[in-house]
């Protein structure tokens, strides 16, 4: 990537990666996991073990002098046939909490996706990596986040200086679980998926648990959030339940609670924040599951449709409406004996006016603007004073 070699090159170890839960040793290079080894072995599904292994939210940090930073990477890219080449993912860099450059990685592997049959091929390609330079001759702290969007095998960082880890933050560490939405579905860059933004404004260190299309109570998940040392802790729950057409209202609230009750076998007095789905039209009133709209996939554009039918929710099929009730009943329940657990519905996030101006482009995912205005929102009732995440130690 540079004519001339940096003199430093040092590995890639855990004291290094925030935001991981696990890293892998593979013939790519040192792999970030969002779920620890034991449970994605009691994993199944292609969607969620490509998802979690997706790093939305991770991110080197160390300190340094050095005014070149290169990365070495092993991308791996999704493409969809019929669909538009997506774009390659961004790397984004921080120096002292302020963004300084931004670049995507060459080379990598590429999965080819047909949405059709559901089948997947694997090609491989070779390492790429991204460059920084121009960087301040000063000691600084450098964060690297990694592409929400691409798994990405870190290979090699070099400096023209010494690196050295990053001493802890201070700050609270705030854990979030969620949908795509959550994970970063069409956000501009890392550091602009709605809940890297709000945690910039809150002041805390994000360690995401957003999985596309996974989002579904899954015990492991809860186990994974019990185990896991965290400050502030939040849950949005409801839209791939109701687009993956997983369960019934019957399963529904027993399964809020278990989830519930896991994650506070291990976080008893830690601020638990229940999010219900931001607005989503489709699905509304309308059960599952999701299909494409191929009719809009034949002119290139991937969009989405609901094939339920409104009818079906008097067979206990769920919309979002149903889940906003259920969930907002078992919080309210449950608050009678847990003053830390609190509800947001999430079309406080992102409502009807919202939808208005900002409207979901494939009529399920945000945009980079709607996830702008999501983590303000966010950030603004969650966050601030007088809400439930607010630092009453400041």
């Amino acid at each position: 990537m540079t004519s001339a070699p940096l003199a430093h090159t040092t590995p890639v170890t855990a004291d290094l990666v925030r935001g991981a839960l696990d890293l892998e040793q593979t013939h790519d290079g040192l792999l970030p996991h969002r779920l620890p080894a034991w449970a994605r072995a009691q994993n199944t599904d292609g969607q969620l073990a490509m998802a979690e292994s997706q790093p939305s939210g991770v991110r080197l940090v160390f300190r340094t002098r050095a005014t070149v930073v290169e990365l070495d990477t092993v991308p791996t890219k999704r493409v969809y046939v019929g669909a538009p080449p997506r774009p390659d993912g961004r790397y984004d860099l921080v120096v002292d909490g302020e963004q300084a450059g931004q670049a995507s990685a060459t080379g990598g592997n590429t999965v080819t996706i047909d949405m059709s049959t559901g089948n997947a091929e694997m090609s491989s390609g070779p390492a790429g990596g991204v460059r920084f330079d121009g960087l301040a001759d000063r000691d600084k702290t450098v964060e690297i986040w990694l592409p929400y969007n691409e798994i990405t095998a870190l290979v090699a960082l070099r400096t023209d200086a010494p690196v050295e880890p990053a001493p802890p933050s201070g700050r609270r560490t705030w854990l979030h679980h969620g949908s795509s939405i959550s994970h970063g579905s069409d956000a501009a860059s890392p550091t602009t998926t709605w809940p890297a933004l709000a945690a910039a404004a809150g002041g805390v260190e994000l360690v995401n648990l957003g999985f596309g299309g996974s989002a579904v109570l899954d015990p492991f998940v809860a186990r994974t959030i019990r185990d896991t040392p965290a400050d502030l802790i939040s849950l949005k729950i409801g839209i791939n339940l109701v687009n993956a057409d997983v369960m019934r209202l019957r399963a529904f609230g027993p399964a809020v609670h278990g989830f519930l009750d896991t994650v506070r076998d291990g976080h008893p007095d830690t601020p638990l924040l229940v999010v219900s789905p931001i607005l989503c039209p489709i699905h509304e009133d309308t059960p599952g599951p999701t299909a494409f709209d191929h009719s809009r996939l034949a002119e290139g554009k991937l969009s989405f449709t609901a094939s339920g039918d409104p009818e079906e929710r008097a067979e206990g099929k769920l919309t979002l409406n149903v889940v906003r009730d259920e969930l907002a009943r078992i919080v309210e329940e449950r608050a009678k004996d847990d003053p830390r657990l609190h509800y947001v519905d999430g079309r406080v996030l992102y409502g009807e006016a919202d939808h208005a101006e900002l409207p979901l482009p494939d009529r399920l995912h945000p945009d980079a603007a709607a996830h702008r205005r999501i983590g303000e929102h966010f950030a603004a009732h969650v966050f601030a004073d007088g809400g439930p995440f607010a630092d009453t130690e400041s």
